[in-house]
């Protein structure tokens, strides 16, 4: 058996891009079957929000697990884990692992807190791209899991 990879995605208050990454990733690993990969998702100023409104709707509309959760801020890190931040500013504050979503898609993902749904929803597909992205690469580096 293959030992565990541990992903978190990282952004600013872990109500939408981050905890829509983590339940889209696990999405993906469960669809695909994929085994000993746990997401999960922080941000660096979370205060304990729970998802956003529209985050939980587009999550919803994609089918996927859009239950509450309070954000969980980035305490510490550990050297076992990957940690993918949204922009160069996030990853700054993390120290560990990390990688910027723009090394896998070409371009940050921008917090579509307070924005429109179809904002959301662009996100979320921009998220779901990176997410397949960053799966394959684990997989393509450690072979099945």
């Amino acid at each position: 058996m293959s030992k565990e990879i541990k992903i978190c995605f990282v952004c600013t208050g872990n109500t939408c891009r981050s905890i829509m990454a983590e339940r889209i990733a696990k999405d993906i690993l469960k669809r695909r079957k994929i085994e000993n990969v746990k997401v999960m998702s922080r941000g660096v100023n979370a205060t304990g929000e729970n998802i956003s409104v529209p985050a939980k709707r587009i999550l919803k509309e994609m089918q996927i697990n859009s239950a509450n959760r309070k954000s969980i801020k980035l305490n510490k890190t550990d050297l076992s884990t990957i940690y993918v931040a949204m922009n160069e500013q996030i990853k700054n504050q993390i120290k560990g692992k990390t990688i910027l979503i723009r090394d896998l898609i070409g371009g940050d993902i921008s917090d579509p807190y307070g924005k429109s749904d179809e904002v959301y929803r662009q996100t979320a597909e921009l998220l779901k791209r990176s997410s397949e992205i960053l799966i394959n690469k684990i997989l393509k580096i450690r072979g099945e899991l």
